[in-house]
């Protein structure tokens, strides 16, 4: 099973709050928008929530324990391990993109953590797992810097499983 986690995350590792973002970031979310569609996102319910509808032009797989849910344009599974072997029938890249127990349920197994980090210490409910850097290595960044269009300085970060 081969899978990238994406995800965007404060210095001191928030993911979110009260299930929304806390930052606006207009490069990230273009960046985000490149790497992930033609391709598989795999989300748990809270997050499908967050966003209110499918992400167009992608393969939607939301995690959800509640066998009777649906949503318009995505398929339902009640693992990850479900989730990704959907994600592989697709023959397109799989990309794990939250929340907080999807990805430490993903960590142990996934390829690539493409990883923003984001210049700002902020208090949130949800949070991203440590990156043991025994595991992770990394491979790469991308600084962009605080304007207009991004809230705060931020680096995008990737992570090559050792």
């Amino acid at each position: 099973m081969k899978y990238s986690i994406i995800a965007a995350i404060s210095k001191n590792n928030v993911l979110g709050k009260d299930n929304r973002l806390l930052w606006k970031l207009s490069d990230d979310m273009k960046m985000f928008r490149q790497l992930t569609t033609g391709n598989t996102v795999i989300m748990g319910r809270k997050t499908f929530d967050s966003m209110g509808k499918a992400l167009p032009n992608r393969n939607n797989i939301i995690i959800t324990r509640n066998p009777n849910f649906s949503a318009p344009d995505c398929l339902t599974s009640n693992s990850l391990k479900e989730a990704i072997m959907l994600g592989e029938k697709s023959n397109s890249k799989i990309y794990i993109i939250g929340g907080g127990e999807i990805y430490k349920q993903a960590m142990n197994d996934a390829e690539e953590l493409i990883i923003t980090q984001v210049d700002c210490t902020i208090d949130g409910d949800t949070y991203f797992p440590e990156i043991n850097t025994n595991v992770w290595l990394k491979n790469e960044g991308i600084h962009y810097t605080k304007n207009d269009k991004n809230e705060f300085d931020f680096e995008v970060v990737k992570y090559l499983r050792k």
